[in-house]
């Protein structure tokens, strides 16, 4: 099998990352051309193509080769690291590029005065983030059933 001679970053195709992504492409001199199912990018000034996709996605498609690069989170980076199990990392970060900031947070009834960690022990909570959510418990010391959800995130307060 031999090497591809052109490299591929994969970046979100949609979201907060994504035209962050383009521009600094851009910025650092890579035009690219569009494919019609919107999901490639085929580079002009270089040999560098983009592959548009799920974020939840680009770590997976780097440690498979199917990618050199990816812009991703740090959220999403690490919660693929936590679901694998393998704190190795087959992958890592480079840079942080300045932009996509996030904030991982627990939620509570209104009514209730939070405490802190120990007020989660015995509870159910969801979340789109099992392995960061699992981590944090862990070392608060705490046990809790984690519901795991992939989209409708907005059903969990009635969980």
């Amino acid at each position: 099998m031999r090497a591809r001679d052109r490299l591929r970053i994969a970046i979100q195709k949609s979201g907060r990352l994504s035209e962050a992504s383009i521009d600094l492409l851009a910025r650092a001199g890579l035009s690219f051309r569009m494919s019609r199912d919107r999901l490639f990018c085929f580079g002009e000034s270089l040999p560098v193509d983009l592959l548009l996709v799920r974020d939840d996605d680009i770590p997976g498609l780097i440690e498979q080769g199917v990618c050199e690069a990816g812009v991703v989170g740090y959220n999403v980076a690490r919660e693929h690291t936590l679901a694998q199990g393998d704190e190795s990392e087959r992958f890592g970060v480079v840079a942080e590029l300045g932009f996509g900031g996030c904030r991982l947070s627990i939620a509570v009834p209104q009514e209730e005065d939070w405490q802190g960690p120990a007020q989660l022990a015995g509870r159910r909570i969801a979340t789109s983030y099992p392995g960061l959510l699992g981590d944090y418990l862990q070392r608060h010391g705490v046990q809790a059933d984690i519901v795991v959800l992939s989209g409708s995130v907005e059903i969990a307060p009635r969980l």
